[in-house]
């Protein structure tokens, strides 16, 4: 089984510190491909870093040979639909992913996420995901996503901080870390809070494999199917699914559309 983790940001270490999550947790056969996006901001840390991040996923999602499944490794869930219309494939989002996985082992839990800002994405994708009602409270730590890669960063003391105060003031039973940056503390987090600490790329990751293993597909009925062959303009022009897929049609799209494995 093949599962192509995607970055949506610029930043091949955070990649890599993302495979090491994602590889940690695979199962004996499972290949994790990691890609990079080639266009797009260094870290995604708002509303219009996430909207530009969209066409590099896209990018990453169409280059090479095809995986068994996708992840989109950014809590902002960046372009996940958008990556379902053109796959056939399960492409998993981190966030939505790692909300699931919180619910299956408590029925309570807090996010704790970077900057402010970026916390009323995450309050959105909960609302998104039907998650109000477990979901407690999204937490800011004003921490950018970038110091979580500076050794001599106080960032993982102030996350550790804001996880204590999550299980004490919002009584959850759970922590989901917002943000893919935060893969490798979800252990020693876990083991210092007593609870569960959900990181969703591992969390996607092992979806990803129950998804192939049951020999599920993305459906292609409703909003999900394939999009529509129409010509684009301007500087996206190169993306109209009629000039990238010229054969393909709503009923019988081409192998590279299908995107499947």
């Amino acid at each position: 089984m093949k599962i192509k983790l995607i970055n949506p940001n610029t930043t091949a270490s955070m990649t890599e510190l993302m495979g090491s999550a994602a590889r940690a947790v695979a199962a004996p056969g499972t290949e994790i491909v990691l890609a990079t996006s080639r266009s797009g901001a260094v870290s995604i840390e708002g509303h219009y870093d996430e909207a530009l991040s969209v066409l590099g996923t896209v990018d990453q999602l169409l280059e090479g040979d095809p995986a068994d499944a996708y992840v989109i490794g950014c809590f902002g869930d960046p372009g996940l639909l958008a990556a379902r219309e053109i796959a056939a494939a399960p492409v998993l989002g981190i966030a939505e992913a790692a909300m699931h996985a919180a619910t299956f082992v408590s029925t309570s839990f807090s996010i704790v996420t970077t900057l402010e800002r970026t916390r009323v994405i995450s309050e959105q994708l909960v609302r998104n995901y039907g998650m109000e009602r477990h979901c407690r409270r999204v937490r800011a730590t004003d921490v950018a996503v970038l110091e979580l890669e500076k050794p001599d960063s106080c960032a993982r003391a102030i996350i550790l901080g804001e996880c204590e105060e999550a299980l004490r003031d919002d009584k959850s039973e759970a922590i989901v870390l917002g943000c893919a940056g935060m893969a490798d503390l979800a252990k020693a987090l876990e083991q210092h809070l007593g609870v569960p600490v959900i990181d969703g790329v591992a969390a996607a990751v092992k979806f990803a494999e129950a998804l192939v293993g049951m020999r599920l597909r993305t459906s292609k009925v409703g909003d999900l199917a394939y999009p529509l062959p129409k010509p684009y303009l301007g500087k996206l022009a190169g993306y109209a699914p009629a000039k990238l897929f010229p054969t393909s049609s709503p009923s019988q799209p081409t192998e590279r559309l299908a995107i499947s494995g």
